[in-house]
């Protein structure tokens, strides 16, 4: 068995391969990126051979170019590979050579490498995400200016038909010529983005009825279209996941756990590595279920940790007891039953 590090920089890769020894059996240097011949006639010669790249912009492109190959790929979780970030001789060649080494070890920690389908569906979640992000900032500079001049009305009515007319007939006096012609400007791109959200959002209906995953998690009352794709878009497949453990894990509900010495546990933060958009959707995913069902089992659990915990805290131990939840759907089949 052979293994090749692959050590990627802006515009060309490194590649060494050593066999199964450890033994460096060759070296390229300067490999270009961006066209995938010069990539896989480095990678010619002996087999069987993996390759593995820490995870970087530029994994995508080495994993389908070698997709069609006899190559095995490995993405490496490049925030967890300790052993290269503190090496004292840090080079391209010995970055690549060390790759290589720990992956014949066992030593890599994986990332699962999303194919392209599976990428495009998380791209296409992230853009909303990122617009909606964008329409907020702009809600909040105009509501910052309204506030400036002491006039007062929530953010969420200031996309309605309602708080445009407020704005138009209450507001517009009292507000300087600059500050008109900027909320002017901002109403106008808040018009644009929500027509684009909107363009995503049938997008995502269509992605969610294609997928019978997506239809499954949208039997639990609170996940709905968009959280139910998100979550197939960045858990599946299921069997990435032996146990539910590992899957709540993943989604950053179980903090970490520390002794601190006198034989008491200490909880902390999330992981690191924490998936934060599948820890969102699942905590957010809370109060809708309690809107809806707030008699079912997971709203009666929800409502006991609130009681003895808070709401912060309970509302995390609920999603917690979700995402196990949906790992067993997710590997039976089966619809909620809560």
């Amino acid at each position: 068995m052979y293994y090749a590090g692959i050590d990627a920089h802006k515009n060309y890769l490194t590649i060494a391969i050593v066999d199964n020894q450890g033994e460096l059996v060759s070296e390229e240097g300067r490999v270009p990126i961006g066209d995938g011949e010069p990539l896989v006639a480095a990678l010619e010669g002996p087999r069987p051979l993996d390759a593995v790249v820490e995870s970087c912009p530029f994994w995508p492109w080495i994993h389908d170019t070698l997709q069609p190959t006899e190559v095995g790929f490995h993405l490496a979780n490049a925030n967890r590979l300790e052993a290269i970030a503190s090496s004292e001789t840090k080079t391209d060649s010995v970055d690549a050579e060390l790759l290589a080494r720990m992956l014949g070890g066992g030593l890599i920690p994986e990332v699962y490498p999303k194919p392209p389908r599976q990428r495009d569906l998380c791209r296409l979640i992230r853009h909303r995400e990122a617009l909606v992000r964008e329409r907020t900032s702009l809600l909040n500079r105009i509501h910052g200016h309204l506030q400036q001049q002491g006039l007062q009305l929530g953010r969420e009515k200031l996309r309605t038909d309602e708080g445009r007319t407020w704005l138009r007939e209450e507001a517009w006096p009292w507000l300087s010529p600059e500050q008109k012609a900027l909320i002017e400007g901002h109403q106008e791109l808040i018009t644009e983005l929500s027509d684009q959200i909107e363009e995503l959002d049938g997008r995502i209906r269509d992605e969610a009825q294609e997928r019978p995953p997506a239809q499954l998690l949208q039997t639990v009352p609170g996940i709905g279209t968009f959280r139910s794709v998100l979550l197939v878009a960045e858990v599946s497949p299921i069997e990435r996941f032996p146990s539910p453990a590992e899957l709540v894990s993943f989604a950053g509900l179980a903090p970490t756990t520390s002794d601190s010495g006198k034989g008491e546990a200490v909880h902390g933060p999330i992981p690191q590595g924490a998936n934060r958009r599948v820890r969102g959707a699942l905590v957010s995913a809370i109060p809708s279920h309690m809107q809806s069902t707030p008699e079912s089992s997971l709203g009666q659990y929800y409502r006991r940790k609130q009681e003895q915990l808070g709401m912060p805290t309970a509302r995390i131990a609920a999603a917690r007891k979700l995402c196990r939840a949906i790992h067993a759907m997710l590997s039976t089949g089966e619809v909620w039953r809560g």
